[in-house]
C-alpha cells in the first residue's frame, strides 16, 4: 500500500543552514533503504516534506523525523494513500525556495514531479505544497515553545479540603491560565448503579445528580462563581417540570440562576429537538446559561448551533489530544473558534494534559481550559490549581 505523509516543521535555531545538504544526503540514503521517496522544501525557516512509500517504511521514517532535535513544531498535515508517487526520483530531494523567483518557484517544484497525470489535477498533497510555496496560511503557524519553558506550580489559594458528605460530588475548575483566574467550577455528582438505566428512570437519575451537585456546590463555590452542572439533554423534555425543579434547587442551595451553566453533551441523542429548544428557552428565561459539551465528538455539533445558540461550548478532549502535532485537528479547532467568535460563544478546551496542547490552543485564541495539566478533580472539595510559570 503506497502511503503518503506530509508534514511541516521549524528549523532549530542552533542548526546552521549550511549543514542541510549533508543532512539531506544521509536522510536520502536512509529513505531509499525503506523504499521511501519524496521532496523536502525549505524557505529559510520552515520545512515542508512529502514522504511516499510502503506504509511500514513511511511510518518508521516519520517516527525518526519526529524525534529529530534539529527541528521542532512538527505538524502532520496529511496522512493518506495514493496509486502512484508524486516525487519518486530520490529518497529525499532538497528544494530551497529562496533560490528561485517567486513567480516561477511553484512550477519549478512541480517540474520535480514524476507523475504528470497526478500533478495535472487537483490533488490534496499538491494543494498543501502550493499553500506552503505561496506562503499562505502562515498566520496559522503557531510556534510552540519547548515544554521546559513553563513550570506548573500548585497554588492552594481558593482550594479546600474534602469534607464528609452524604453524596459524592467531584469538583473541577475551568481556568484562564495566563490570567491566573478560575473562570468557573464544574460540579459532578457520583451516580451509583444508575448508569444502566433507560427511559424515564435514566432522566430522573440525571436530575437527581444535578440536585446533589447544586447542594454541594452551594457550600463549596465562592460567591458569584459560575457553576457548571451537566444534565442529559432529554431530561429537559422527558420531565416536564425539569426547569422549574432546577431553578428551585439552585435557590435552595443559596445560588442564583445567573451563575449556573447547564452543560449538555453533544454525544447524547436529542430525539425531540423542537421540544428541547423550548426547554432551552425556558432555561434562559430563568437566567441559566447553556453549554454544549463534548463538542465535535457527536454528529449534531454544527447543525445544533443553527437551532440552539449556547452561551459556551467545550471542545471534546478527543479533538484536543496532541493538537500541536496534528494539522487536521488544528484545522477543526480553528474552524470551531472562528464559528464561535462570529456567534459570540465562549470556547473552553477540556481534557488538557500536555503543556504543548495548552500552548498551541492559547496561541489559537482560546483562554478557558480544563484538564489534569492544571488541576485534578477533587471529591467534595475544590482542588488546587497549578498555574504556569516561566522558568
Amino acid at each position: 500500500m503506497l502511503t503518503t505523509i506530509i508534514y511541516r516543521s521549524h528549523l532549530s535555531d542552533e542548526v546552521p543552514v549550511k549543514s542541510l545538504p549533508g543532512m539531506v544526503e544521509k536522510a536520502s540514503q536512509l529513505n531509499a533503504s525503506h523504499e521511501v521517496t519524496g521532496i523536502l522544501l525549505f524557505n529559510g525557516t520552515h520545512f515542508f516534506q512529502i514522504l511516499e512509500g510502503p506504509e511500514a517504511g513511511v511510518l518508521d521514517i516519520y517516527s525518526r523525523i519526529c524525534a529529530d532535535k534539529r527541528h521542532h513544531n512538527v505538524v502532520e498535515l496529511m496522512r493518506d494513500y495514493s496509486p502512484s508517487r508524486r516525487f519518486g526520483n530520490a529518497g529525499m530531494e532538497l528544494f530551497d525556495l529562496r533560490e528561485h523567483e517567486r513567480s516561477t518557484v511553484l512550477q519549478a517544484v512541480l517540474d520535480k514531479g514524476t507523475s504528470r497525470y497526478r500533478l495535472t489535477y487537483d490533488d490534496r498533497g499538491l494543494q498543501f505544497l502550493r499553500t506552503f510555496v505561496e506562503s499562505r496560511e502562515k498566520e496559522n503557524y503557531f510556534e510552540v515553545p519547548p515544554v521546559e519553558y513553563w513550570d506548573f506550580i500548585a497554588d492552594q489559594t481558593g482550594a479546600s479540603d474534602s469534607w464528609p458528605a452524604n453524596h459524592g460530588v467531584t469538583f473541577k475548575p475551568v481556568i484562564d491560565p495566563l490570567g491566573r483566574q478560575v473562570t468557573a467550577i464544574e460540579a459532578i455528582a457520583t451516580l451509583n448503579g444508575e448508569v444502566a438505566l433507560e427511559g424515564l428512570p435514566k432522566y430522573q437519575a440525571s436530575l437527581n445528580a444535578a440536585r446533589q451537585a447544586f447542594d454541594q456546590a452551594g457550600r463549596a463555590c465562592p460567591e458569584g462563581m459560575p457553576l457548571y452542572v451537566s444534565l442529559l439533554p432529554m431530561t429537559l423534555v422527558a420531565i416536564p417540570e425539569a426547569v422549574r425543579i432546577i431553578v428551585d434547587e439552585i435557590r435552595r442551595a443559596g445560588l442564583v440562576p445567573e451563575q449556573v451553566i447547564i452543560g449538555v453533551s453533544e454525544t447524547e441523542v436529542i430525539s425531540q429537538l423542537d421540544a428541547f429548544s423550548i426547554a432551552v428557552r425556558q432555561l434562559k428565561e430563568a437566567g441559566i446559561s447553556l453549554s454544549i459539551d463534548n463538542f465535535g465528538d457527536g454528529s449534531a455539533g454544527l447543525s445544533m448551533l443553527t437551532r440552539i445558540q449556547p452561551d459556551r461550548i467545550r471542545i471534546d478532549a478527543g479533538i484536543i489530544r496532541d493538537v500541536h502535532r496534528s494539522g487536521p485537528r488544528q484545522a477543526v479547532v480553528q474552524a470551531i473558534i472562528k464559528c464561535c467568535s462570529a456567534l459570540e460563544i465562549t470556547v473552553i478546551a477540556a481534557g488538557i494534559e500536555r503543556p504543548e496542547e495548552w500552548m498551541w490552543l492559547e496561541a489559537a485564541g482560546i483562554s478557558n481550559f480544563q484538564g489534569y495539566l492544571f488541576a485534578r478533580p477533587q471529591l467534595n472539595g475544590i482542588p488546587a490549581v497549578a498555574w504556569p510559570e516561566i522558568q
